[in-house]
């Protein structure tokens, strides 16, 4: 059985899309990741020129405005024809024209328990918050921020001496399998190109 092409998207450093990479090299993994694309740069992309997937830079900089660029990125990750798009690490919020071209096949990650503490700092609220256990939450991604349907959570203790940085690194750690399993699942059955792969 052929296996699902996957596009990648990240912004920093890629220690979640290594995850997805050293996943998919083994024979029996239901994906393959055929394309990765930054909006920057970014030192991720190393991970996939090291494993000879094809790479493109989409940067904001480069386009007249957001809608251009919108429209830019939609045609990047097309190009590569995927079934399933993952955003690991992917710093900015997604247009229309991508999240049209591809209904219900977007994911995501965000460090927190979802519905609790959405946004750009869901590790730092938590810990302003108080809580005792937080986590990492994979969802579907749809026009809000960190709104979409949970597709799976792994919960990680809080500490008593966790700074953001701590706390956020164990919370990449148990992240990163929980990733790996979801796009593992999404991708593992025969579905045709119009179906929803969540």
């Amino acid at each position: 059985m052929s296996r699902t092409p996957v596009v990648v998207l990240i912004s920093g450093t890629g220690s979640t899309l290594a995850a997805l990479l050293e996943a998919g090299a083994h024979p029996d993994c239901p994906y393959e990741i055929v394309g990765v694309i930054a909006d920057k740069e970014a030192a991720g992309l190393a991970h996939a020129r090291a494993a000879g997937v094809p790479t493109a830079v989409v940067r904001l900089a480069d386009h007249a405005d957001r809608a251009a660029w919108d429209r830019a990125l939609a045609e990047a990750v097309a190009g590569f024809s995927p079934r399933l798009v993952v955003l690991a690490g992917f710093m900015k919020l997604l247009g229309a024209p991508l999240l049209e071209a591809h209904p219900g096949r977007i994911i995501n990650t965000h460090p927190a328990l979802l519905p609790s503490f959405p946004g750009a700092h869901g590790v730092r609220d938590a810990l302003a918050h108080g809580v005792k256990v937080t986590g990492a939450t994979v969802i579907e991604v749809d026009a809000g921020v960190d709104t979409g349907r949970i597709l799976a959570q792994v919960a990680v203790e809080v500490h008593e001496d966790d700074t953001e940085a701590t706390l956020h690194e164990r919370i990449k750690q148990a992240e990163q399998p929980l990733l790996v399993d979801v796009v593992r699942r999404l991708t593992a059955a025969n579905r045709t190109e119009q179906e929803p792969i969540a």
